[in-house]
């Protein structure tokens, strides 16, 4: 990749080292528990920067894209995680805290940094936990792609909604969880200025492209996305980027 204003690594480059060695017995962990499948993880390319960009229903998505993605990720988690012996974690294993109700400059230098120097950047669009059918769409993705000019996956998780009955936040024991990664989407790389209307027509061709390939790992497992979520497992999520009206009940 090219790009004058692509910023240059530094020492506090987030390391996947501690990832790279966890994610063999991380994924021995989750397939006791569950039936995990990965679909197509050769779509994803080798080398070089690539943004994931999956939907989000459950709690375990970002472990999920973690621990079974063909290349370590370092993901956008939600600040609000970076706190205690669970920030020290997502700090040590390169994730990248992300400030879901300001602009955050920081987190935005650091993924191009991670893009730049080769690296997988997971994002999800939705931002926070909902429905899975990227009714809400963030303009994160699109805009490290008009960047960066890297390929976007996109990735369909499914199953991983919390138990039917409030119990647990986590998909049952013995549940299906399929990852479906999809056809790359590629943009031109846009040198500086970009602007809110050339990002947010981005953002729409971004997110077709990834309606297609949900609608495709539907089809390919043949199952489907719940609606709605239990009550009290959505979170509230601020009102930016593309958002589609709910479905009627």
């Amino acid at each position: 990749m090219s790009g004058t204003d692509l910023p240059a690594s530094s020492a506090d480059h987030p390391s996947t080292g501690l990832l790279r060695a966890l994610r063999p017995s991380a994924a021995w962990l989750m397939r006791r528990r569950w039936h995990v499948a990965v679909h197509h993880p050769e779509l994803v390319p080798a080398s070089g920067g690539v943004i994931l960009a999956s939907n989000h229903v459950g709690l375990v998505d970002g472990p999920l894209l973690a621990t079974f993605a063909p290349r370590p990720v370092h993901a956008l988690t939600k600040l609000e995680m970076f706190e205690g012996r669970v920030g020290g974690f997502l700090r040590r294993t390169g994730q990248i805290p992300l400030d879901r109700y300001a602009p955050d400059p920081a987190a935005i230098r650091t993924s191009l940094r991670v893009i730049r120097d080769g690296g997988v950047v997971g994002i999800f669009p939705e931002g926070t936990r909902s429905s899975g059918e990227l009714q809400r769409f963030h303009h994160g993705a699109a805009y490290l792609a008009l960047v960066t000019g890297a390929p976007v996956v996109p990735v369909t998780l499914i199953g991983t909604w919390p138990s039917p009955d409030g119990s647990s936040s986590l998909p049952e024991p013995g549940s299906d969880i399929d990852l479906v990664f999809g056809r790359p989407w590629h943009t031109t790389q846009e040198p500086w200025p970009r602007t809110r209307e050339h990002v947010r027509a981005t953002s729409v061709l971004l997110r077709g492209h990834m309606l297609s390939e949900l609608d495709s790992a539907l089809s390919q497992t043949r199952r489907s996305l719940p609606w709605p979520l239990p009550a009290g497992q959505s979170e509230d999520d601020p009102d930016t980027g593309l958002v589609e009206h709910s479905k009627e009940l």
